[in-house]
Order: C-alpha cells, then structure tokens, then sequence
C-alpha cells in the first residue's frame, strides 16, 4: 500500500505540497510521506505547539510556507517557488457544528481554499503530476440508501455538508475541463492521536475519562458512522496519490471506510472499557443539530483497484489512540504543575 517504489525512490524524489499539516490527518502524513523519503512543502497558517507535526519535530524535517488557502497567491508561491509535482489537499475546517454557527469561514476555507490549489495546479500544469483532494462522507448528505457507493449523488445540505460537496465537484471540474491529474478521496470519521478538537466524540470523551469526569454525547448517541483510524486514511490517501496516472484512477473519486458503521454510545462505551473507567456514565446532551442520522461507506473499489483496505480494527485504533493521548496528557500536567500557580 501506500506510493509505490518507482515514484518514492528515485534520483529525483517526489516534492508533496501538504495542505492542512498541522490537523490530525496533515500529521501523520506529514510523518509517513517522510519516512518514504519524500521532499514535504507544507502550507501552514498558524504555530500550534499541540499539533503532531510540532510536537514530533517532524516540522523540522520539511518546509514549511506561511500563507493561507483562501489567499491564491499564498498557494501559488508555495507550488511555484517550490517546484512541487504532487499536492496532498487535506487543509479545511472540518467541523460540523462551527459550520453552522459560521458558514462564511467554512466556504472560505473548503471551496475558495479548493479552487485556489485547483487553479494554481492548473497555472503549473507543466510541474504538477498527481493531486489528491480531500472530500469527505459528508459530501453525500443524507439518503435512504446506504452504503454510499461513489456513484451516490453529492447532496450536502448543511454548510460543512455542501462545503465538501462543492470540493468535490471542483475537483471533477478540473479534470474534466482541463485534464487536471487528480482524484478524491472520502472518508468516514478518522480518530487518532493529534486531533484536539475535543468537540468530536473520540478525543472529547478520552479527555473527560482523564480528567476522571463522565464525557458529554452532544446527541443522542444513536447516531451511526464508519470510524476510520488516522494511519489507515493515510495508507489511503497516499495509495490514491501514488496511483493517479492509471487507468481508472484520476479523475476518480474512491471511498475509505471499516464499512461497519458503530453508534456513538457503543464507541464511548469501548473508550471507558479500554480505559477502565465504567464507573463513568456518559451524559446524553441531545443537542446537536444539523447532523446527518446515519451514514456509512462501501469501500470496496479502494480495495479493488488501490488494494487498500483498514489495518486497524476500530478496538486496536482505538488502544493507539488512547496511548497518544495518555502521553499528550501527562506531558500537559507536567507544564502545568512547573508553570506553578497565576
């Protein structure tokens, strides 16, 4: 799995513009596309020290660019002064309940974001030989039907819904109007070590049973969705890379999913076995809203064609995970305790 030997490991190795580096996902791609001798540019907006890519010193092993996506001429230099051949798009805002609350970033950030790489590819065609975007599950919206298949229609309705869906279809645009190499990726849920946004539902309750109090459901914990482990969406993301200029391959859009979709209060219940803390009872908040009720993927053309499937089961992610942030937390402690009283 993963890009194969004859694009990694030649005289002249691949140059990755990396999008989104600093979020769960840039990390630990950050990490892998480096541990195969890739040359890794990564566009970075802001210094946030929690972040896997700083706290691993992996930062300091590839080149960092200052911009933002929604600036194009940001994006442009990055791809221009660089030389790079390949762009791994993961940069976006990617919460749902933020979306809602402030729609104007999120289509900034997911379709202006887009369009600008799209564009500045395009304006260096000469230099760019494969593209992956990011999209997500959430492109699909709702439907009776399930799993989604990659022929399901892209019907977002909600602002970070319609945000992926328009990504989405940015990318299409691109191949089809000017031959653009890219292809797209959706993936259900990803949890691992790195994400800080404690609103989501795995870092959020391992934090709470650190803490030693009971984690919040912000629904009502019926809600299903395939939850895909970081290292397994990476092993995703770079087999799609290395493989674009095949047949059935670029312009295509390949879903990455367990295809066994798990409720909300099932993957809180595993989290407080794993860590031994039953005697913690969630509290069912019922309040979020404009979140899609059940949804889940066929991965089985990324295995058909890209022979990727999951390495982790949802348990063993899950331990991984744990471990992360049982580090992350004691470390956290520890800065706290010797910064001594305010």
């Amino acid at each position: 799995m993963g890009i194969p030997d004859r694009i990694l490991y030649t005289r002249k190795p691949v140059r990755v513009l990396l999008t989104g580096a600093t979020g769960i996902v840039g990390s630990w791609a950050a990490k892998e596309l480096l541990r195969r001798n890739s040359n890794v540019i990564a566009l970075v907006m802001d210094w946030d020290p929690q972040s896997e890519l700083i706290r691993s010193g992996d930062i300091n092993r590839l080149t960092v660019v200052n911009g933002r996506l929604e600036n194009f001429r940001d994006v442009l230099r990055a791809i221009n002064v660089h030389a790079v051949d390949s762009v791994l798009h993961l940069g976006a805002q990617t919460l749902v309940q933020p979306a809602i609350r402030d729609p104007l970033r999120t289509f900034e950030a997911n379709i202006r974001g887009t369009y600008n790489v799209l564009e500045a590819c395009r304006m260096h065609g000469t230099l760019l030989k494969r593209i992956v975007v990011a999209s997500s599950d959430k492109a699909y919206g709702e439907t009776e039907s399930l799993p989604y298949t990659e022929d399901t229609p892209l019907r977002g309705s909600s602002p970070y819904d319609v945000s992926k869906s328009c990504a989405d279809l940015l990318a299409h645009t691109y191949y089809r109007t000017y031959g653009l190499p890219v292809a797209i990726a959706r993936c259900g849920n990803i949890f691992g070590g790195g994400d800080l946004n404690w609103s989501r539902v795995v870092p959020g309750t391992i934090l709470s049973l650190l803490k030693g109090e009971s984690p919040d459901i912000r629904s009502d914990g019926t809600n299903l969705r395939d939850y895909l482990y970081v290292k397994d969406a990476v092993e995703g993301y770079l087999a799609l890379l290395g493989r674009i200029g095949e047949p059935g391959v670029t312009g295509q859009a390949f879903n990455f999913g367990p295809g066994k979709p798990t409720s909300v209060v099932k993957i809180v219940e595993l989290l407080r076995g794993l860590m031994r803390r039953m005697d913690l009872t969630p509290r069912i908040l019922n309040t979020a809203r404009g979140e899609i009720r059940e949804q889940w993927l066929d991965a089985a053309k990324a295995g058909r064609i890209l022979k990727w499937t999951p390495r982790y089961s949802l348990e063993d992610g899950l331990r991984e995970t744990i471990r992360w942030y049982q580090e992350w937390y004691t470390h956290s402690e520890q800065g706290r305790s010797q910064q001594g009283p305010h």
